[in-house]
């Protein structure tokens, strides 16, 4: 059985209650769920929230949409995404995260088949994918690992942080697209960001409401300036955050 975990909540520093602005009249996560459950390889999807009152505008729209919700600890994702598994005892585990209302769920049937071909016990979409199409898949195992051994701040918030430092431990590949487009970002952490992806919904929405990458690119490609409108921002700042609290919390230890 194969469950994807997004991960999803409204304290974001940069952009506060991001995941429910709206998009053609629709909450951005609510897009991001529709996207999703069109996959073919995924058994059952749970939108993981905090059990923070902050959050509970999250469990009424899953509740409202008859999505599966799962609340737990807002700063442990880690702990949050293995307490959402022991309801449904998969076998393997996608992580989403709800700043990706652009997400193809073409790429996540691939990325799954190959990972489940290779027998892998963690794949990841590569860095030469736009940032905002992010899939991870590990196996429940890997997962349970994770959570009886990471300490580090980043390896709690990040999730897959401590599987990706035990490379020696665990069977790792990450899955390649077939262009570098490294320098695009279609992930939603600033205001700029969200303008953006608010644009490309204006223009293919209406089309198909299940628009693929490639749609994207050749938007882009009529309307490069487009680019332009978050082109400022460095991929994966949350990240290097979360690792530079690592150093202090080490020096505390």
């Amino acid at each position: 059985m194969i469950l994807a975990i997004l991960q999803a909540r409204l304290s974001s520093s940069r952009l506060p209650n991001k995941v429910l602005k709206s998009i053609l009249g629709k909450p951005m996560l609510l897009h991001q769920v529709e996207r999703t459950q069109h996959s073919k390889k995924i058994d059952k999807l749970v939108i993981a929230t905090s059990d923070n009152v902050s959050d509970d505008a999250i469990e009424k729209m899953c509740l409202d949409n008859n999505i599966e919700v799962f609340r737990g600890d807002l700063n442990n994702v880690l702990d949050r995404f293995y307490q959402c598994t022991r309801s449904f005892k998969p076998d393997h585990v996608v992580r989403l995260t709800g700043d990706c209302p652009l997400a193809d769920w073409q790429i996540i049937d691939n990325m799954i088949q190959c990972y489940l071909d290779k027998k892998l016990d963690y794949m990841a979409t590569s860095l030469n994918f736009p940032d905002g199409l992010d899939v991870e898949v590990m196996t429940m195992k890997a997962l349970a690992e994770a959570k009886y051994h990471a300490t580090l701040p980043s390896e709690l918030e990040h999730v897959t942080q401590y599987i990706n430092k035990k490379n020696t431990k665990f069977k790792i590949e990450y899955f390649d697209f077939d262009k570098e487009l490294s320098h695009l970002r279609w992930t939603v952490d600033e205001p700029e960001d969200f303008a953006l992806v608010e644009k490309i919904y204006e223009a293919l929405y209406e089309i198909n409401p299940l628009f693929l990458t490639n749609d994207i690119l050749d938007l882009l490609k009529r309307q490069p300036e487009l680019t332009r409108i978050n082109d400022s921002f460095i991929r994966n700042e949350g990240l290097e955050k979360s690792i530079q609290e690592d150093k202090v919390f080490l020096k505390n230890v």
